[in-house]
């Protein structure tokens, strides 16, 4: 694991305070802890971003209160109002908190007008996706049976989201039990993508990366387990990080039963946000302590700078994955934008991604079949069977002894790709390759299932076995739907791949920006 850096300088927040408009993607780690109210300029007065204040991102937005630009009442009833016009026709956000919204944004004002220290998102209008515990409330996860697991307590992600001084404005749509990588359930029905109806939205965070996307909330919570955070942030054309496993808290106290060992070390928590400086700003809010959860590690956010120039492996793809051409162009204008920036990167095959996968196809699945399958197949719909049954069929029935040594070969991989990464500190690889398929294809058949998972997103669900850092970027529209591309790199590296995402989104700007003149 990386030294602590000795000291650490001045945050990404207190940067954007100065210059609202200038979005940081440098190393420099953001100060976890909350900071007092910024002095007032003497000589000018607090600089308003440009746009309608539903369109800044989360660093524009957390400035522009801390300085007195636009208060939290006026940042959460943009976003209110702009859930209003677009969410009717998407169905991302479907638990709508704006009540007890604006009645947090106005204590927000009111602790900021008495000088009270503000945290990293004070007044910050963010989603949080409905398969968390949010207190008070039910926790659904996309099964009506669940009405009676009532959260007694924020979950850790939400409750250092709050403590940071964000405001939820809404909760997010997930697939029932988030075992999809599509966005529906009986309960809520089906998420749209607002790039395009006839294609998913994703998931299982699929309500949050087309919430985020659309301009509702400024940064969106979601979790992955095999890609629900990387998959609808491909499909949508927003940045997110599957953070290293360890990195952010969880725990929901409304479950009946602890979780499994390996689901618990193949989740993670983590932001999908329009801007990768909002994602870095959101994974460290999200990051602090929570003694409820005890495999979270107290790791830096930033590690020492490799030797320059850093190499980038752009994965090789195994041959039997058949590659569409929009997917090899935009992975190539991917690694140009890096080599523009000072990048030096070589195709290479990475460790065994084909065995990689499968051992998480094995383990996820065997796991779920003994602990959770018979009392979720009581309470689910026929679509949910499909796609469960499409999923277990790839994976080999385990005993113990094969149990054991699927465990142990998830050792192996994780040792070969950190070996790996002594020599190319990040991996550019695909999200999908294939074109985003339509927003039910997973209840097609089971054939259609396994071409998903093993066909066209194996690099993203292998990921989550390891337990590594993966971010995704856009880069590219085709036939007016975005394509983005994951970079991996080592435990608790999180940085590296923000840098890395960070030197592309400069190059490309913001998708979403495309996005709503063509909703106008």
């Amino acid at each position: 694991m990386a030294k602590k850096t000795a000291t650490r300088k001045k945050s990404v927040l207190k940067k954007a305070a100065k210059t609202p408009k200038k979005v940081s993607s440098g190393r420099k780690s953001v100060v976890a802890k909350p900071v007092r109210k910024a002095a007032r300029a003497k000589s000018a007065a607090p600089r308003r971003p440009k746009g309608p204040a539903w369109q800044w991102s989360a660093v524009e937005t957390a400035a522009a209160i801390r300085s007195g630009a636009i208060s939290a009442v006026e940042a959460v009833e943009a976003h209110l109002e702009r859930m209003r016009t677009v969410n009717p026709r998407l169905n991302a956000v479907v638990v709508d908190l704006s009540e007890e919204a604006l009645a947090a944004a106005h204590a927000a004002d009111k602790l900021r007008a008495k000088g009270g220290e503000l945290g990293l998102l004070h007044g910050v209008p963010i989603t949080i996706k409905e398969n968390v515990d949010y207190e008070g409330r039910p926790n659904f996860n996309g099964v009506p049976a669940n009405k009676g697991l009532v959260a007694p307590s924020d979950a850790p992600v939400v409750r250092n989201l709050r403590k940071a001084g964000a405001i939820v404005i809404g909760l997010t749509n997930t697939p029932e039990f988030s075992f999809r990588g599509f966005t529906d359930n009986p309960l809520h029905g089906l998420t749209l993508n607002p790039w395009d109806p006839d294609i998913t939205c994703g998931g299982s965070s699929g309500g949050a990366g087309s919430a985020v996307a659309a301009g509702i909330g400024t940064i969106a919570h979601g979790n992955d387990i095999g890609g629900s955070l990387r998959w609808p942030a491909h499909c949508n054309g927003v940045a997110t990080i599957k953070p290293t496993q360890g990195r952010i808290p969880a725990f929901n106290g409304s479950a009946t039963a602890e979780r499994p060992m390996l689901a618990h070390l193949m989740s993670a928590q983590g932001p999908l946000a329009r801007h990768v400086a909002d994602v870095r700003l959101a994974l460290e809010a999200m990051s602090q302590r929570d003694p409820r959860d005890p495999w979270w590690v107290p790791a830096p956010l930033v590690g020492p700078k490799p030797k320059g120039p850093i190499k980038v492996a752009l994965a090789k793809i195994p041959e039997d994955m058949d590659v569409d051409p929009s997917v090899s162009a935009a992975l190539r204008q991917a690694a140009d934008h890096l080599e523009r920036s000072g990048y030096r990167v070589s195709e290479v095959e990475v460790p065994d991604i084909d065995g990689v996968w499968q051992t998480w196809c094995d383990i996820i699945t065997n796991e779920t079949v003994v602990m959770q399958e018979a009392g979720m197949l009581k309470v689910t719909s026929e679509d949910f069977h499909k796609a469960w049954g499409g999923m277990k069929a790839k994976a080999n029935v385990l005993d113990l002894k094969a149990w054991m040594q699927a465990t142990a070969a998830r050792n192996g991989h994780i040792r070969a790709w950190q070996l790996f990464f002594e020599d190319y500190p990040v991996v550019l690889a695909p999200t999908t390759v294939k074109p985003t398929p339509g927003p039910r294809d997973d209840t097609v058949s089971p054939e259609r299932v396994r071409e998903i998972f093993w066909g066209e997103i194996r690099f993203i669900s292998a990921i989550n076995v390891l337990g590594l850092p993966g971010a995704v970027v856009p880069v590219a529209l085709h036939d007016g739907k975005p394509i983005g591309v994951q970079l991996i790199a080592g435990r608790y590296r999180e940085d590296l791949a923000l840098d890395a995402a960070a030197a592309i989104e400069k190059r490309v700007g913001v998708l979403s920006h495309r996005l709503w003149q063509s909703m106008a």
